[in-house]
């Protein structure tokens, strides 16, 4: 994840109109916004023209520094930004300008970033000291503060008292305590759950299964090491849920996990015979007997044949054993559970069709089903 600041202006139609649309394009298109600064109005600089509406943005996003300007270009454009070779500065609808990406420093044909300018134009420092003041320039190695108060532009800046809204701000999850996120192998219930704990400021909680010793073996030999793999996971589960649900984070909004506790179940009566199933079930009822459940459970439905491209795509070599016939005894098993379950809270998100880690409104999509 990157963490970049963009500086928005827009002198054309209604200002502040234009300045939340684009900030709205940036969060559905880009990545998490973090930190919006104050508006700030000030004089056109280098023509004629109504004065500006400015303010900068921190953004967290995956694209690369190409991507992002192609993508910024698109949103310019959307919004009737139209760009004619030789004409110089003009009013715009909007104007979408890169100025720090992480710590690099890139200078192309296309794009030159920290912006060549940024320490020249007190209608950027100004917004961008609101909030990152003590962050330190690459280039000129001093803080941001220091660069505004040296700044040789005099114009006038003047802070707006209506604030831009964050997009994030609508999409609350703050109703739930506990969130659990379960889905087939390979459905991506890690990387939402990560995503989603990074957005909205949650207490992760990561299923250990890359440390249980039996699963490369269960791949090769499920009928031997099928008990013993399940009792393994149901210790781990058990006191891995006991432990991180028991121990509150006061500076996290809720917890968000990639596993329920009924997942031991759900596994263990595909892989184990049916003696092994019983005494498993009797075991699991008295140790999750006082475990808390979730306020909210997620099952992400993939179909299998994105399920196997997906497992084949993270390269673990004790899953490439695992057929189509498994992965569909699972998800069987899931909706089964499901419709057993009058008092959870269950929705179901078909996302077949999504690529929510490649594809942030493919993400946000999901997350509104919530």
């Amino acid at each position: 994840m990157h963490t970049i600041y963009l500086s928005l202006g827009s002198n054309q139609g209604n200002t502040y109109e234009n300045l939340s649309k684009a900030i709205q394009l940036l969060f559905t298109q880009v990545g998490r916004i973090s930190k919006i600064s104050p508006v700030y109005q000030s004089p056109a600089l280098g023509f004629e023209g109504p004065d500006f509406h400015n303010c900068v943005m921190r953004i967290h996003t995956n694209l690369s520094p190409a991507k992002l300007l192609k993508k910024i270009l698109s949103i310019e454009t959307a919004m009737g930004r139209t760009r004619e070779e030789g004409a110089g500065y003009q009013s715009r609808p909007i104007d979408i300008d890169i100025l720090l990406y992480d710590d690099e420093l890139i200078d192309t044909e296309a794009l030159q970033v920290p912006h060549p300018r940024m320490c020249e134009r007190r209608f950027v420092l100004q917004p961008l000291v609101d909030i990152a003041g003590e962050m330190v320039d690459p280039v000129f190695a001093k803080a941001y503060s220091e660069l505004l108060d040296i700044c040789p532009d005099e114009s006038q800046v003047t802070k707006q008292p209506k604030w831009l809204k964050n997009p994030k701000d609508d999409m609350s999850l703050g109703d739930y305590n506990y969130i659990v996120i379960e889905g087939n192998i390979g459905a991506g219930k890690t990387s939402l759950v990560e995503m989603i704990s990074q957005e909205f400021n949650a207490k992760p909680i990561l299923e250990r299964y890359k440390d249980n010793p039996f699963l490369p073996k269960f791949y090769k030999e499920p009928e031997r090491y099928a008990f013993p793999l399940e009792m393994s996971f149901l210790a781990d589960r058990y006191q891995q849920l006991l432990d991180d649900i028991g121990q509150y984070d006061l500076f996290k909004d809720f917890m968000i996990a990639d596993y329920d506790r009924y997942k031991s179940l759900i596994f263990s009566q595909v892989t184990l015979q049916e003696e092994e199933y019983v005494l498993y079930k009797r075991l699991h009822e008295m140790m999750y007997r006082d475990m808390p459940k979730p306020d909210l459970y997620v099952y992400l439905y993939q179909n299998t044949e994105r399920l196997l491209k997906n497992i084949k795509k993270r390269g673990r070599s004790y899953e490439k054993e695992i057929d189509a016939g498994y992965l569909e005894k699972i998800n069987q098993g899931y909706l089964d559970f499901i419709k057993s379950q009058h008092q959870l809270n269950v929705k179901i998100i078909d996302i077949s069709d999504l690529d929510f880690v490649k594809n942030r409104e493919d993400y946000l999509h999901v997350v509104s089903e919530f």
